[in-house]
């Protein structure tokens, strides 16, 4: 805001959407064409590629539906987010948005420790639970 700004409450609400969709932290998913989602409020998606209409020159950006219409984030290395249309979370790489890498289950070894298996399988089956691992 700036010091003799008129109307500063709409800078400040503006602000506040576009924060409060951010610290969510979940999408509902990737897609290129505004015309294909349910324009929600508060709803975000992450922008695919060879964006259309609105959403034109926004990839990789974060869409956010609002009151007003769409407003754009646009994403930082190393930020992730939950998609819940994967059921997982989604890492920016600082070029495209990547889903969780799948780690299979313990298999195979020269000795095999059957608790430390058991303890690991239960350990990945909690963590793609909460989609922190992708299932294999």
């Amino acid at each position: 805001m700036l010091a003799a700004q008129a109307q500063k409450e709409l800078t400040h609400n503006e602000a506040l959407v576009v924060i409060d969709a951010l610290l969510g932290g979940c999408i509902e998913g990737v897609a290129s064409d505004p015309g294909t989602v349910a324009a929600e409020q508060g709803r975000a998606w992450v922008v695919g590629p060879s964006p259309s209409g609105i959403w034109a020159d926004r990839e990789s950006h974060i869409a956010i539906s609002t009151a007003g219409g769409w407003r754009f984030a646009p994403p930082l290395e190393s930020m992730r987010i939950y998609d819940r249309a994967d059921g997982g979370m989604r890492r920016f790489d600082g070029s495209e948005w990547l889903g969780a890498e799948a780690i299979a289950d313990p298999a195979g070894g020269a000795v095999v420790d059957a608790e430390a298996r058991i303890a690991l399988t239960a350990l990945l089956a909690a963590l793609r639970e909460f989609g922190l691992v992708a299932a294999t």
